[in-house]
């Protein structure tokens, strides 16, 4: 996410935060005696009124402006935040990525293979599945690996610190973080019925 995607989401967070919270404390805490606190040109209502009353809606909706601008406002607020919302939504994985090099691109699903594939030569892993998430001008490899049975972890850590930095320049102008997750292969024991 772009820092001005970052900015403009926290803005509007804070904006959309401050005023609920401003309306829930003033609907909290509006009492007669607010009333007489509010400013002289400052409307306020009677203790048993409404917002809009019947005779002042059935106003409103002899207009003719007032139900296409409602209808109008309705869906330009949906559109508009709709359109937000799926702007959120970015792919996480992306099938190819830009290389430095003139017309290169690195095919992500085939860079994941043959980390895995490098990682299962290693003694003592019997499974590998690596996941490579693209973040900004980072690559985030996730690598999850599974163990033979008694095989240390602290055994396999270093050889796949060297995997990840093999891997390193086949994504040039990306720098890689890599996540280990560990798990050892279980063994099933039959069960006798």
């Amino acid at each position: 996410m772009t820092s001005a995607r970052a900015a403009a989401n926290r803005t509007v967070l804070a904006t959309a935060g401050l005023t609920l919270l401003g309306g829930g404390i003033w609907l909290a805490t509006a009492r007669a005696s607010i009333a007489d606190r509010l400013p002289g040109g400052w409307p306020a209502p009677a203790p048993d009124a409404v917002l809009l009353d019947r005779g002042t809606l059935a106003d409103l909706r002899a207009r003719d402006w007032w139900t296409p601008a409602v209808i109008t406002a309705g869906v330009l607020a949906t559109v508009l935040l709709a359109w937000w919302l799926f702007g959120q939504i970015h792919p996480r994985h992306r099938a190819r990525l830009q290389l430095a090099s003139p017309h290169g691109t690195l095919r992500t699903r085939a860079f994941e293979e043959a980390v895995a594939e490098r990682a299962v030569t290693i003694d003592g892993i019997s499974r590998c599945r690596a996941r490579l998430y693209v973040r900004r001008r980072r690559l985030q490899l996730h690598l999850r690996v599974w163990l033979d049975a008694g095989t240390a972890p602290g055994t396999v850590i270093e050889q796949l610190a060297a995997v990840s930095r093999e891997a390193g320049p086949a994504a040039a102008p990306y720098e890689i973080d890599t996540f280990l997750r560990m798990n050892h292969v279980t063994h099933r024991v039959p069960h006798v019925r």
